[in-house]
């Protein structure tokens, strides 16, 4: 199931054991009515798997062609008379969240049944593998999926060992490398933060974690403008995937883009004044209209009065709605 095409080297040692001018596994997901095919050999694929896809077969019995072809399209009738199989031995299976697979040994000449004996002794396997693909499939849509979200949210990941020594990172983590030198690959693969005091923080979060102490998670701002978070947590359980030397992991979330982009996009979005829009880059933050109003130089009477007018553009019915209208926006994907 790791192979590229999928299942190549078993299809092709069945046709060789088999003699068979072709051997076909075709898989249909629950609930789908497409049907991917995997060959091995010549012969009409697209006939032979309407043929078994159509046929009804029941779930792991063995049939030969005779008997499938009583229920056939006439079309496949046609297919098959002008094509050079003459035997076919087949089986179907479905694995238990409803992934069918059917397996088949075709050619010009009988198939004896040792073949069909080996399609129905590979059944069970069949099922087992089937089931195993499905659960992978299952795996890489979620993660996907996740990674998805994380890419969306600006939000990577990294792994550390108890040295600081990067063990793997997602690929956006190793973007935000790129966008300044508030974190960077030192030598021996080593993450530096730019700040000092920020590299003995994590030096000491490392070494407690070393020392088997049980630790909160760090959360640590790197910058303000633009914005860089970074929270370290210890790493909990083990793998077997050969990543076993990593003990914390690392979610960096940031904002390439300043608070000056951000201010102008919020101008250009809900029609704000330059002014405004800075107010309310600031209480979307979550700060306070005291603190915003002393962080823009301005009273809180004149801090008020403009965000009555940031609430009546962006349609927020006060401070909380404010962060959602904004953070949710397609600010958070730019």
């Amino acid at each position: 199931m790791f192979q590229t095409p999928l299942w190549d080297d078993f299809l092709r040692r069945l046709r060789a054991s088999t003699g068979s001018a072709m051997t076909l596994l075709a898989i249909r997901p629950k609930g789908q009515s497409d049907v991917a095919e995997l060959v091995a050999g010549d012969g009409p694929a697209g006939a032979a798997r309407r043929l078994l896809v159509g046929g009804q077969m029941r779930e792991g019995r063995g049939y030969a062609l005779e008997e499938l072809i009583e229920h056939a399209a006439a079309a496949d009738h046609e297919a098959l008379a002008d094509a050079p199989i003459r035997a076919l031995r087949a089986v179907r299976v479905t694995e238990p969240s409803g992934v069918d697979g059917w397996l088949a040994c075709a050619g010009g000449s009988a198939l004896g049944s040792s073949t069909g004996a080996l399609i129905l002794a590979l059944a069970p396997h069949l099922r087992i593998a089937l089931r195993s693909f499905a659960a992978l499939e299952r795996e890489r849509f979620r993660s996907a999926v996740t990674g998805e979200a994380f890419n969306r949210l600006n939000i990577g990941w990294l792994t550390l060992d108890t040295q600081g020594r990067i063990v793997e990172a997602s690929e956006n983590a190793g973007l935000m490398f790129q966008w300044g030198s508030l974190l960077r690959r030192g030598r021996y693969d080593r993450l530096v933060p730019a700040d000092p005091a920020v590299d003995r923080q994590l030096a000491g979060f490392l070494k407690q974690v070393a020392a088997g102490r049980s630790v909160r998670p760090l959360a640590i701002n790197l910058s303000r403008d633009p914005w860089l978070d970074m929270l370290v947590a210890p790493l909990q359980g083990d793998t077997i995937s050969g990543h076993r030397s990593a003990s914390v992991i690392v979610y960096v979330s940031g904002d390439r883009r300043s608070q000056a982009d951000r201010c102008e996009q919020l101008v250009d979005m809900f029609g704000l004044l330059p002014s405004e829009a800075r107010l309310a880059w600031l209480l979307a933050q979550a700060t306070s209209i005291r603190d915003a109003a002393a962080t823009l130089g301005l009273s809180e009477e004149t801090a008020r009065n403009y965000s009555k007018k940031i609430y009546a553009k962006t349609g927020a019915r006060g401070h909380a709605e404010l962060v959602r209208v904004i953070m949710t926006s397609v600010l958070a994907l730019s």
